[in-house]
């Protein structure tokens, strides 16, 4: 748990900040380790705990990251680069929590409980990056590595972002088109079929909605608001998210690209971390729920099991039968020659050019089917509304 302190350092100075401990004794038994004297120590709220501020882009982060290398590699002091990071950070939520990591190191706390005060700002990966640096002293150079993987989650990111916006676009597009003509164009053919008597369900059924539609708009708002609540909630619901978690790689179009996706991932924090220093098992342990699959975590759980109880990591991961054969291979082929992280990240770089390729078909794919839906909704909005007036004019005399 974490607990908040006050006290004075060497200097006599006032400090606060946080250290994380089992219980009040070890958080003050750290605090006298780290050369303070403690004024004050009670443990964080819960309320306090839980607030946080806006997501803080992968961009933002990764700058952040090469940044503090940068600096460090400079010969700059922690606290003292910490402090000007902050300074010049323009997005609020980060350079809150990189001035308080400042004042906590400077509090006696080490680097790494810092960060980790800061969750969820700074991931557990981030965390045990900067843990790994601090103890085989190349932070800089961990923290280099940390961007690296930032910017490429980034690209991940986007490559799915790319191949989603056009569905979603010509969907709102669609909606939008039929709420237009439903209010507005509807009573216009309406009046012009006003002389047919005998008017086909559907077509009835339109003129009926256009009208309730007009009359009570603000029902219909209300509804829309409540459905919306509603979908949030059935969508993060226990229930559909496991369904969507034990069936997210199988779903036609997407199921490859996201399984995909979350290999790339997956091999690149395990690379990321080996590279690092971080034992095979501790990086396991991160990749794994990082990864973006509960699936893939809940395999990684079960290899590190087989790892501590002997077998190699290539044998454990291949007997969660989680993993394509490709990858397992390639693994073997690291452990062999010791060369496991560069492995990994070649292994990486395949999987996130197959996200790229996937994700320019997908959107190759999906662009027609969205136009033609688009025809089709408007096209049967438009053949409805006409039926009646072509009524009409064959029942005329001549």
């Amino acid at each position: 748990m974490e607990f908040i302190y006050e006290a004075l350092n060497k200097q006599g100075q006032p400090v606060t900040g946080k250290v994380t401990a089992e219980n009040m004794a070890e958080a003050n038994e750290k605090l006298r380790g780290a050369g303070v004297i403690a004024t004050k120590v009670e443990p964080v709220k819960e309320g306090a705990k839980k607030k946080r501020g806006k997501k803080v882009p992968l961009a933002d982060m990764s700058m952040f990251s090469r940044q503090f290398a940068a600096m460090l590699e400079a010969g700059i002091p922690v606290t003292q680069a910490l402090s000007t990071l902050a300074s010049q950070t323009t997005h609020q939520t980060l350079a809150n929590s990189v001035r308080t990591i400042a004042e906590d190191v400077e509090g006696g706390a080490a680097l790494s409980d810092a960060f980790r005060n800061q969750r969820p700002v700074f991931t557990d990966l981030f965390c045990s990056m900067v843990a790994a640096g601090e103890i085989g002293g190349m932070l800089d150079k961990t923290l280099v590595a940390m961007s690296n993987q930032l910017h490429k989650d980034k690209q991940l990111k986007d490559a799915i972002k790319s191949a989603t916006s056009y569905p979603k676009m010509v969907g709102g597009m669609a909606l939008v088109i039929s709420v237009v003509m439903i209010i507005f164009m509807v009573p216009m053919f309406k009046e012009m079929a006003a002389t047919v008597e005998d008017i086909n369900p559907i077509t009835q059924l339109i003129y009926d909605l256009s009208d309730s539609m007009r009359a009570h708009w603000y029902f219909y708002i209300v509804g829309i608001i409540i459905a919306i609540f509603v979908l949030r909630f059935v969508i993060k619901s226990p229930p559909v998210q496991n369904f969507w978690e034990n069936h997210k790689m199988k779903f036609p179009l997407i199921g490859e690209l996201l399984t995909k996706t979350i290999l790339a991932r997956f091999c690149r924090i395990f690379a990321t971390l080996l590279a690092g220093g971080v034992t095979a098992v501790k990086a396991l342990e991160t990749a794994g729920p990082t990864s973006g699959s509960k699936l893939v975590a809940n395999a990684v759980t079960n290899a590190i099991e087989q790892i501590e109880n002997g077998k190699t990591i290539h044998e454990a991961l291949d007997e969660t039968k989680m993993f394509p054969p490709m990858l397992i291979s390639m693994i073997a082929i690291g452990e062999e020659a010791g060369t496991l992280p560069s492995m990994l990240d070649k292994v990486a770089e395949f999987y996130e050019e197959d996200v790229s390729v996937l994700s320019k078909n997908l959107s190759t794919t999906l662009e027609p089917l969205m136009t033609m839906l688009l025809g089709v909704v408007v096209g049967f909005l438009l053949i409805a509304l006409y039926l009646p007036i072509f009524q009409a004019s064959t029942a005329m005399p001549s």
